[in-house]
């Protein structure tokens, strides 16, 4: 989980609140009633310290999971165990009122993929439950959301050229201490 965290913080560039943010889900494990850390609570706990931390105000952002939390979605006893102002923050804002009346579905597998595909994969059938059959389908039908190419977006443009090249495998960008490799595999998506 800390080497999870480190990474996470590494990618938005504050690896050095580290320390700050395991301090911080001492307290927020603290607010939510010392739930055990384990998958997915730990996660819950350990992604909301970071939120706190880099946001700099406890609360003001958080996550689906742990307004669920706070709702009692991930364990009935959660509502009963959370911090009063803690549990005032989280529930105080409209996404918590989205989530208030949701009620897991009742439908078996077997009646799940007779609703949303009898044939489709386990990952498409996930994908059809937790993203919905409209965005599954959009995405069957478009393929993945490609970026925009701009002017703001200088090394998305520079990658998209370069991947045209045919006579040009490996590419090394060297600057201020910071380096970068790319290469094309031996067979490319457009050989196949």
């Amino acid at each position: 989980m800390i080497s999870n965290l480190r990474h996470q913080l590494k990618l938005v560039g504050k690896e050095d609140k580290l320390p700050e943010t395991l301090e911080e889900a001492a307290r927020v494990r603290a607010d939510f009633g010392c739930p055990i850390m384990v998958t997915p609570l730990s996660q819950f706990v350990v992604s909301q310290a970071a939120i706190n931390v880099i946001v700099g105000e406890r609360y003001k952002e958080v996550t689906d999971q742990v307004i669920q939390y706070a709702l009692g979605i991930w364990g009935k006893e959660a509502p009963s165990l959370i911090d009063a102002d803690a549990k005032d923050k989280i529930l105080n804002r409209r996404r918590a009122r989205d989530w208030q009346n949701w009620s897991p579905s009742d439908l078996s597998l077997h009646q799940v993929r007779q609703k949303l595909g009898a044939t489709v994969s386990d990952e498409e059938l996930l994908l059809r439950v937790y993203a919905g059959p409209d965005a599954v389908d959009a995405l069957m039908t478009h393929g993945a959301p490609k970026p925009k190419l701009d002017a703001k977006q200088p090394l998305l443009n520079l990658i998209e050229e370069l991947t045209k090249k045919k006579d040009c495998h490996h590419i090394y960008i060297r600057r201020d201490g910071v380096s970068l490799t790319l290469g094309k595999s031996a067979e490319s998506p457009q050989q196949a």
